[in-house]
């Protein structure tokens, strides 16, 4: 094992899986360390975990990791969950914090409260979405869950599950906008400006990347002077689209750059399902939000999704007010007749932000790093679970 912990010393023990778990543990880290700087916190995760002042046992999110099919994917993680029960045999977990990933981190809960560690999910399990039968499950593996969106916590709560709502990271930041408007400035000027967002996983990448080049080209004829950054999450996964794609669409160019800086330079986002959805709602930029999948897997979501609506800003805000293609097996053209008419009319762009602002109201005044640190704390010296009011 390449971090060897001391057995007698207490450990936070942190497991993420991808990379937003990475970028969703970090600060919490960041933030225990600010309110306990002797605590030691070890982690499997990836470099933000470890920049925030996390000691790295193993990377599990890097492109190596992320860069594995689903099947090779599980398998790596079935070995990481081994050699994780070999290593807490030497280390004293006192709390375990799995950052979302339930089906790699449910395993790794189970064995570590064998052990006697506690355990707080960092990001609710969406089992609200699609899994409602695994509460019984979560309930005999968790001590609380700080939640990121705000329904949450009454959800979990109503079911026995002790529950907080701590804000979402990727709202409830600060951004520099006088960097953010440098930056941009070094970006193609020409105008209407698309920003799009391919996912940070490698097979949503490949899933999604031809349709969002395809649904620009198509846009391109339409409004001539279109100018588009797809934003790269990781290097590698620019090298797979360049690879993929060896002549872009005209206008279109492939950035590997902050995608605040993306985001402040766009009038109109396209992007994949996920937290990007939140990065770009933090800035008030109007979007159309896609996933696509085989007509199968559709059809198998519809019958398992229990929520009206897919993308998170719709889901958050109870109503569609952002146009969504989730789960998505069709063509260019449905997406191409969303995103034209506010490349057309601002008065739409502008409706869709005031929706925007207003759905992120419920984040008011939440401070994510710190709630979920100081939850952990209590956790760790043995107090129960709840919310500090």
């Amino acid at each position: 094992m390449s971090t060897a912990a001391s057995p007698t010393r207490p450990i936070v023990l942190f497991t993420a899986f991808e990379p937003s778990g990475d970028s969703h543990a970090a600060p919490v880290i960041r933030a225990l360390k600010r309110l306990a700087p002797e605590l030691d916190i070890y982690a499997w995760g990836g470099p933000k975990m470890e920049q925030a002042g996390a000691t790295i046992v193993e990377k599990s999110v890097d492109d190596a990791a992320m860069g594995l099919g689903a099947i090779g994917k599980a398998r790596a993680v079935k070995k990481q969950i081994g050699r994780i029960k070999r290593w807490a045999k030497q280390a004293r977990v006192v709390v375990h914090v799995p950052v979302d990933s339930p089906a790699s981190n449910f395993p790794i809960c189970r064995i570590l409260r064998k052990q006697g560690a506690r355990t707080v999910h960092l990001v609710a399990p969406q089992i609200w979405a699609w899994g409602g039968w695994r509460i019984g499950k979560l309930r005999r593996r968790t001590d609380g869950i700080l939640c990121l969106l705000p329904f949450e916590e009454k959800w979990f709560n109503d079911r026995g599950v002790p529950a907080t709502f701590i804000g979402h990271p990727a709202i409830n930041r600060a951004l520099d906008e006088q960097e953010l408007h440098r930056q941009a400035g070094m970006l193609p000027q020409a105008a209407p400006r698309l920003a799009i967002f391919p996912g940070s996983r490698t097979h949503e990448v490949k899933k999604n990347v031809g349709l969002l080049f395809a649904a620009f080209r198509d846009l391109k004829t339409r409004h001539a002077d279109l100018c588009g950054l797809v934003v790269a999450a990781r290097p590698a996964l620019g090298q797979i689209m360049r690879k993929k794609f060896a002549v872009l669409p005209t206008g279109l160019h492939i950035v590997n750059i902050d995608p605040d800086v993306a985001v402040h330079w766009c009038d109109f986002a396209l992007t994949v399902s996920g937290t990007m959805s939140l990065d770009i709602a933090r800035q008030h930029k109007p979007m159309v939000g896609v996933y696509r999948v085989g007509w199968f897997a559709k059809a198998l979501s519809l019958v398992m999704l229990r929520t009206k609506h897919r993308l998170l800003p719709n889901i958050i805000a109870g109503r569609r007010i952002v146009p969504e293609f989730v789960p998505y097996a069709g063509g260019p053209g449905r997406i191409v007749k969303a995103v034209s008419p506010f490349l057309e009319d601002t008065a739409l762009g502008a409706k869709q932000r005031a929706d925007l602002k207003q759905m992120l109201a419920a984040f008011a005044d939440k401070r994510p790093a710190e709630e979920g640190a100081a939850l952990i704390l209590r956790v760790l010296r043995g107090q129960p679970f709840r919310a500090e009011k």
